[in-house]
């Protein structure tokens, strides 16, 4: 499923930045294409224009019989271009070019020219790009030769110019445009692969914990059911026994009913901080207070253990949050030191200031916790000591201490030295 969701993702991902890279390339291929067609025209305009070329076409061919007329000295601006003059049946009449071309590209370009019906475009002729304007004419060709002076009527005047140099630019750029595509398609596979596990990934961690979650709260409800319905036959099979005679029955009921209940009101608690339903009662309090008093409740039951409680308390230091949430966070933490400390031990209990966080921590003696086992120490139903399943809780204490702290905008870790000590801390911001 993951699998599927990930390559739809890299797809989806891959399909975008190809489109929006091909358009990009295409709008500057166009740009581009459009800048030298609009350059080469004007060029050409320019030419047409200039005294050289109007004037040179206007003498007649004295010493050429050829119909080409040089002229010694080539302009710059003239030393790929040539001009035709066309008569009846588009007939070649004269040629003035600077360029060395054989008589047969001449013809070729004009009846190309004339054939295109267009005033003005590109033709291609043995490999070479050039660009053609046509004027209209009514004038006269006076030519001289060995038969004597004739005159031929001419109908248009054709300017060429040679743009190869501008198309092989454009095919280079068409082709530096393809082999960037190709890289770019590798270089976006492959990020789109990245991003696309890494978005995935969550998601699937996420779906592995909820599957896991299910899971484990089955298994934790399976229990005290099963205890209800065992208790409800018992009550069931003894119809006559009066309420009083069957009353350990339904202190067993009353007490897994409880429990059930406390668990229901755990998971709505993990719940609303999962939607971040529970900031609305946040405020300064007095974080000191709430530790003493916390402690002060606590002395009895470590006394009766004989454990030994050190306590370091600095007076008046203020957190913002919910006050009965963070007291639920220190009997957690108290409760869970006093479940695991090892017999006649010690606990130590600090809450100081340090910068502008308040720090609260609670170290117990004891076996430890193994370093495999940190990491998952907050999930949910999750214990370190397996044989303490039934022991009246359901492994979310820690959870819910996290979610508390978390949502307070603090942290929380643990510490732990397998064979010496465990050691739990939250960090809070301090207000001054």
């Amino acid at each position: 499923m993951f699998k599927r969701l990930r390559n739809k993702f890299m797809i989806l991902n891959m399909t975008i930045i190809t489109v929006v890279m091909i358009s990009a390339f295409a709008a500057i291929y166009m740009i581009t294409y459009s800048n030298i067609q609009r350059e080469n025209q004007i060029k050409l305009t320019n030419i047409m224009m200039s005294p050289i070329m109007m004037n040179s076409m206007s003498k007649s061919d004295e010493y050429n019989n050829t119909g080409r007329v040089f002229v010694g000295k080539i302009p710059n601006d003239y030393a790929s271009t040539f001009s035709v003059l066309v008569g009846e049946n588009n007939t070649l009449l004269n040629v003035h070019s600077y360029l060395d071309l054989t008589e047969d590209v001449y013809t070729k370009a004009t009846k190309l020219a004339t054939s295109s019906n267009k005033d003005s475009a590109v033709i291609s002729i043995d490999g070479q790009r050039w660009l053609f304007q046509i004027n209209s004419m009514n004038a006269n060709l006076i030519i001289k030769g060995k038969s004597g002076i004739t005159q031929a009527p001419v109908l248009e005047q054709i300017y060429f110019m040679d743009v190869t140099e501008s198309y092989n630019i454009l095919s280079q750029l068409l082709l530096t445009f393809g082999v960037i595509s190709i890289v770019m398609l590798f270089v976006i596979f492959g990020i789109s692969l990245f991003f696309a596990r890494r978005a995935i990934t969550p998601v699937e961690i996420a779906y592995e914990k909820q599957k896991q979650f299910i899971a484990d709260a089955s298994h934790e409800l399976k229990t005290p059911i099963a205890v209800i319905n065992a208790n409800t036959e018992a009550l069931y099979a003894n119809k006559t026994e009066t309420i009083e005679s069957q009353q350990k029955w339904l202190d067993y009921i009353t007490a897994e009913t409880d429990r059930m209940g406390k668990l229901v009101s755990d998971l709505l608690y993990l719940a609303k901080t999962d939607s971040e339903a529970i900031n609305s009662q946040f405020a300064p309090f007095n974080i000191s207070h709430v530790v003493t008093d916390v402690l002060l409740t606590m002395e009895a039951i470590v006394f009766e253990k004989g454990i030994t409680l050190s306590q370091n308390i600095e007076p008046d230091l203020i957190v913002n949050g919910a006050s009965d949430k963070m007291k639920q966070v220190v009997i957690i933490l108290l409760d869970n030191a006093v479940k695991y400390v090892n017999e006649n031990g010690k606990i130590e209990v600090a809450l100081k200031k340090s910068r502008n966080h308040v720090l609260f921590s609670v170290k117990n003696s004891g076996s430890g916790i193994p370093k495999e086992c940190l990491p998952r120490l907050f999930d949910r139903f999750y214990r370190v000591d397996a044989s303490r399943v039934h022991d009246g809780g359901y492994g979310l204490g820690l959870s819910i201490a996290r979610a508390i702290i978390e949502n307070a905008d603090g942290k929380i870790y643990c510490t732990s030295v397998e064979g010496e000590s465990t050691t739990f801390v939250f960090e809070l911001i301090r207000k001054e």
